[in-house]
């Protein structure tokens, strides 16, 4: 009895296993590849998961979209203090997470003081003691920079809360050319984000300046606006069907894809794709079976960028 009984369970255990097997088989783990952030040599993530995402989302819905997120492959998560209650919905959402994932915020502020009130509270909202990226956001004019880098300016905080072991790296975001270009002439940022876009890069000339000098800086690069397409039309602007994106994005999903792809087919370690739900989990099929263009597939996506208007120009810096 006791050799059958042996003999039974042995026979049940390996069809377990081969089921098992054969599940695997079925659904292979296919992660979200890394790339490396510049000469920081972090691993990021090749898409980011933008803080948007969970702006005005319940407590519940913010940790289920998280924690698909990593499971996924995502380490890469960006949020700023502008993006409504993100900060607050992201923070718990992303702690259980936390050591292992590479958290990026901004600050607004441009004086010494307003950046530091800034960081502080960022790190009581995320529910972290340091964030490994902390940049200067959206520095689109001169002026700005200026002020940054000047006596009493935010760039202070950046480099004492480094030294605190708060924050990391150093980098920015911009929307300008001008502005993005002089700063890496002006400082050693670790970092730059910018727009990086199949219309832009094709319509407005905006892009190319920016990876060239940041391949020269050997700085972490990382993209905006990978599906964005266009600026919304004037009875739109106000009222349109994207709440969570202020430009008119690549239509879902052929060109949204296409759009992504072609940005990831540049010398960047990341991209950050829309706010919006829907482009999000787009973003992450294509990043979890990223192939590069095909000459015929970028031919016909550049042949739809004729004609869009950019959401950025070059001289834009007023």
């Amino acid at each position: 009895m006791r050799r059958r009984e042996f003999l039974k369970q042995a026979a049940v255990t390996a069809a377990a296993i081969a089921a098992s097997s054969q599940l695997k088989a079925k659904t292979p783990a296919n992660p979200i590849v890394r790339r490396t952030l510049g000469r920081t040599g972090e691993q990021l993530s090749i898409i980011a998961f933008a803080g948007i995402v969970v702006m005005n989302e319940s407590t519940g819905e913010s940790s289920n979209i998280v924690a698909e997120a990593v499971d996924r492959g995502i380490n890469y998560f960006d949020v700023a203090p502008s993006y409504g209650n993100a900060q607050e919905r992201l923070g718990p959402a992303l702690a259980p997470y936390r050591k292992n994932c590479f958290l990026a915020c901004k600050t607004e502020g441009r004086t010494k003081d307003d950046s530091r009130k800034q960081l502080e509270e960022s790190l009581r909202l995320l529910r972290t003691d340091h964030v490994d990226l902390y940049q200067f956001h959206a520095l689109t004019k001169m002026a700005e920079l200026d002020k940054v880098l000047g006596p009493g300016g935010a760039m202070e905080t950046m480099e004492a809360a480094k030294k605190e072991g708060k924050i990391r790296y150093i980098g920015f975001s911009v929307h300008s050319a001008e502005t993005a270009v002089a700063a890496m002439d002006r400082y050693n940022f670790d970092t730059i984000l910018f727009p990086l876009n199949f219309v832009l890069y094709t319509q407005a000339g905006f892009g190319p300046q920016i990876l060239k000098k940041a391949q020269e800086k050997q700085m972490g690069i990382l993209a905006l606006k990978s599906m964005a397409k266009t600026v919304w039309p004037d009875d739109q602007k106000k009222d349109h069907p994207e709440p969570k994106c202020w430009y008119k994005p690549a239509s879902f999903p052929d060109e949204a894809s296409m759009g992504l792809r072609w940005t990831l087919g540049h010398p960047i370690a990341a991209a950050i794709p829309p706010g919006d739900e829907r482009y999000f989990r787009l973003a992450m099929d294509v990043a979890q079976n990223y192939k590069p263009l095909e000459p015929h597939e970028e031919q016909a996506l550049l042949a739809g960028a004729h004609g869009a208007e950019p959401i950025f120009h070059l001289g834009n810096d007023v």
